[in-house]
């Protein structure tokens, strides 16, 4: 077993606490990955604070990861000491499936393995990137570019993969009108992606206070919801409405904002169920959507899109002991865009 310095909670109220964790001796197809820099996501806050269910603490959260190969197991080929590699949400999953075999391996019928608070194939409780290393299997890792900074990758392993998966899938190009809602940690991703991808982007937020924000980062125009008016004069007007807001919304409000055929892809994940009048589908035949993260080969493509067209998520990078600090942040809305951990500043145990 291999020691790896981390932080950890060690119940749903925290505080965060410096630890050590084992990480697994490596099988022949692992890479060992000294971790340098790991984003702060929403989700992490959600699963630590048993909001998604029942957590076996200590708990060391973490999926946006980016760092450098430090060892590689006897029968991998993929990557070699030194390279620069990231990992996901994800760290396994059964590989045999349809889905896993058609690179959704997200959509795993026998369930994908997440990169913490998940039971792995050996039986082991994953712990996740608010450390000093992991080990994951070779096909679970993905190539950093060279023209993409290890800090500003690590956020794209989780916000810029949730959010150019459904831009994908629902065809964001030229002459295709998408909006946004909320201009957070995903939000700001989806308006850089969607305009790279040649779309006319529209940010709905529920005021005008990041509006120059949204349109420095490739929004063509920007509306506050709180605005009654804001509906009426975009109604009918999107191909596609990409929600990546956790709270509840009137979902038959946006639906309304659809043109023909167009789809409302919910990537934000709210505690609370969501009504939806079906009238608000069935008169325009407008789709209801939803889309988790991307495939493993999705994910290099997304990595490789974005050092194409430098795209890079705006982040604010802290120091380990900030942790807490950055949580409560998120909480409060209180970060452009995304929070992310030099590990370098973890010290020992």
């Amino acid at each position: 077993m291999f020691t790896a310095n981390a932080r950890a909670v060690f119940g749903p109220e925290g505080p965060f606490k410096p630890t050590a964790i084992e990480r697994r001796d490596l099988k022949p197809h692992d890479v060992l990955i000294e971790i340098k820099y790991a984003g702060i996501c929403h989700s992490d806050i959600h699963t630590a604070r048993g909001e998604w269910g029942p957590v076996q603490y200590p708990l060391v959260p973490g999926h946006e990861i980016a760092g450098i190969v430090a060892q590689v197991g006897s029968e991998v080929t993929k990557y070699a000491v030194g390279d620069r590699v990231g990992v996901g949400c994800m760290v396994d999953s059964c590989g045999e499936c349809r889905h896993c075999q058609n690179g959704e391996e997200q959509y795993c019928l026998n369930g994908m393995t997440g990169t913490y608070g998940a039971i792995d194939r050996y039986g082991q409780y994953t712990q996740g990137g608010y450390s000093s290393h992991i080990v994951v299997t070779e096909e679970f890792v993905v190539r950093i570019p060279d023209g993409i900074g290890l800090d500003v990758a690590a956020p794209l392993l989780c916000a810029g993969i949730t959010t150019y998966s459904p831009l994908r899938h629902w065809g964001a190009a030229p002459g295709k009108k998408v909006a946004v809602v909320g201009l957070g940690g995903l939000g700001h991703m989806a308006v850089k992606l969607a305009h790279a991808m040649g779309a006319e982007v529209t940010v709905l937020s529920q005021t005008l206070s990041k509006k120059e924000d949204g349109l420095r980062l490739g929004a063509d125009r920007y509306y506050a919801t709180s605005d009654p008016e804001t509906f009426k004069k975009l109604a009918g007007s999107f191909d596609l409405i990409v929600n990546t807001v956790r709270a509840a919304i009137d979902m038959s409000a946006y639906l309304s904002l659809l043109a023909l055929d167009g789809t409302l892809v919910n990537v934000g994940a709210p505690a609370e169920p969501l009504s939806v009048n079906v009238f608000s589908l069935i008169g325009h035949r407008r789709s209801f959507a939803g889309s988790m993260i991307g495939g493993i080969r999705e994910t290099q493509e997304m990595l490789d899109f974005c050092a194409e067209h430098r795209i890079a998520p705006e982040i604010e990078l802290i120091s380990a002991d900030r942790i807490d600090e950055a949580w409560e942040r998120v909480l409060a809305s209180d970060v452009r865009y995304r929070f992310v951990i030099d590990i370098s500043t973890l010290g020992n145990v």
